[in-house]
């Protein structure tokens, strides 16, 4: 995918903000003062998010390059796919916890702050670090513009993630892929473990208009020598465009299938997982079948390839210990004492998505605390969504759900230039049958005060910029334990 001609006043404007920004970077991280190195590298990201998306390998593999390679002494797996990514980094993160085997994750996107895109044993980098990461990157870009033209966001954040572990003298990672797969910043790197999850419709601007395009722009990724692995299915030819890919290359290719689902409940699945029996797993949702069934794979195709071996104890502990936030992520009691009142919060920002959120509420709803800590009360839906979402199909995938259809819903925005109206939101809504009352609020704060009116538990889905935003006040007031992703800084979620 060629690039677009970026407007001379685009390039100029961002250059200006990113020149002032480093000024200050760098001022900071040789003052050591966190505050503004890190305050620096959030302003030098976003303005080089002025690029926007522009696909391709060519800079990212030059940046690289420029830093001396970093990334060379990293194995790992790359994992691509529509949904379920960031289930099966955070389950096999988590195996890789209990067997006490050093490693990076770098989930996308992030809810709360930047540095959740580089996670060291489950833990953002520190601010410091990673502004220190950020201005070698930033340096590198520089000196290669020339040649490559000017990095995007995405490709800078791929040089400082592999030179922050670098510094932190880690030798494996987990990396989600960003968009797609075939012409994706990461695909620079080559780990030895190659997943894609599964593949839907998402992002057809970029990627084709059919799941088999689509598949095959993420089968990419398996390169000579991978060992990749797969849950996709014949659904539009998904799994022939992966065997395809595998075949054409040469690399050996472990289908994951489903598994079957013994019990759910809130504290998650229990799962008949292949050699193993019941296994337990702390993720939500029975969708979660096929995501754990594709971590175990790659655990296995990472043992099979060398790079770590995790024991079946260290794999049953991970697995029942693993978290995904904001993804139908089960916070109890959330707004303090008086209010026994469950919420759950979760992206569900595409029809996949969308669709597992609906048929895990159903059977969920009679779990759903409400205000006195009774169960079975019709909760309430907090949604909004960004414009460039095909919001109709969304709100059609969540009808799906009785317990969807007959609840309250409040439309929202959350503040950023790309979402879609409240107003939108709540029409679409309205058309597709959700809700049994919809109803719109200017900002997410005023859609949970408007919610807490009503006793039944809280449900906030649609986006994760909305999940995000919820997430940040609920670090702030101690409603979730500090888990390193809250910054002290006003704007920070960059």
């Amino acid at each position: 995918m060629p690039d677009r001609e970026l407007p001379p006043h685009v390039v100029a404007a961002a250059r200006s903000a990113v020149a002032d920004a480093r000024a200050r970077l760098t001022a900071g991280v040789l003052a050591g003062d966190v505050d503004a190195a890190w305050a620096a590298a959030l302003e030098a990201l976003s303005a080089r998010g002025r690029f926007g998306i522009r696909l391709g390998l060519a800079r990212a593999r030059t940046l690289l390059r420029a830093l001396d390679s970093p990334e060379a002494a990293v194995r790992g797996a790359l994992v691509a796919g529509t949904n379920g990514k960031g289930s099966v980094v955070a389950l096999v993160s988590a195996a890789l916890q209990a067997e006490e085997i050093r490693h990076a994750t770098t989930p996308k996107p992030h809810l709360v702050s930047y540095r959740e895109r580089v996670q060291i044993d489950g833990r953002p980098l520190a601010p410091l670090p990673f502004a220190r990461a950020v201005e070698r990157s930033l340096d590198a870009a520089d000196r290669i513009e020339a040649r490559v033209g000017p990095a995007t966001e995405f490709e800078l954040l791929v040089g400082a993630m592999f030179v922050a572990l670098r510094d932190a003298s880690i030798s494996m990672a987990i990396v989600e892929v960003g968009l797609g797969g075939r012409l994706d910043a990461t695909h620079a790197w080559d780990g030895g473990v190659a997943v894609v999850t599964n593949v839907g419709l998402d992002h057809q601007q970029y990627l084709g208009d059919t799941i088999e395009q689509i598949a095959g722009e993420k089968a990419a990724i398996i390169v000579r020598g991978d060992h990749a692995v797969t849950g996709a299915t014949l659904r539009g030819g998904a799994l022939d465009a992966v065997r395809h890919r595998a075949q054409r290359v040469g690399a050996r290719l472990t289908i994951a299938s489903p598994l079957a689902v013994r019990s759910r409940g809130r504290e998650g699945i229990e799962v008949d997982l292949a050699g193993r029996d019941a296994v337990n797993v702390g993720l939500l949702g029975a969708h979660q079948a096929a995501n754990a069934a594709v971590a175990a794979a790659t655990l296995d195709a990472l043992a099979e390839s060398g790079i770590a071996r995790v024991s079946e104890a260290s794999l049953r502990a991970g697995f029942a210990a693993a978290r995904w936030p904001g993804r139908l992520e089960l916070i109890p009691a959330a707004f303090g004492s008086g209010d026994a009142r469950d919420l759950l919060l979760d992206g569900a920002h595409n029809v996949d998505g969308a669709t597992a959120l609906a048929a895990a509420l159903d059977t969920l709803l009679s779990e759903l605390r409400d205000v006195h800590g009774g169960v079975g009360t019709a909760p309430t839906l907090v949604l909004a969504a960004m414009a460039d979402k095909d919001i109709a199909q969304v709100c059609a995938a969540l009808t799906a759900s009785a317990t969807l259809r007959t609840a309250r819903v409040i439309c929202t925005s959350v503040g950023d230039p790309r979402s879609a109206s409240p107003e939108q939101v709540a029409s679409t809504a309205r058309a597709a049958g959700l809700g049994a009352t919809v109803e719109v609020a200017a900002t997410p704060i005023n859609a949970l005060q408007a919610a807490r009116q009503t006793p039944g538990p809280l449900i906030v889905a649609g986006s994760l910029y909305l999940v995000g935003s919820v997430r940040a006040d609920l670090l702030r007031s101690g409603a979730i334990p500090d888990d390193g992703t809250l910054d002290h800084l006003s704007g920070s979620r960059a």
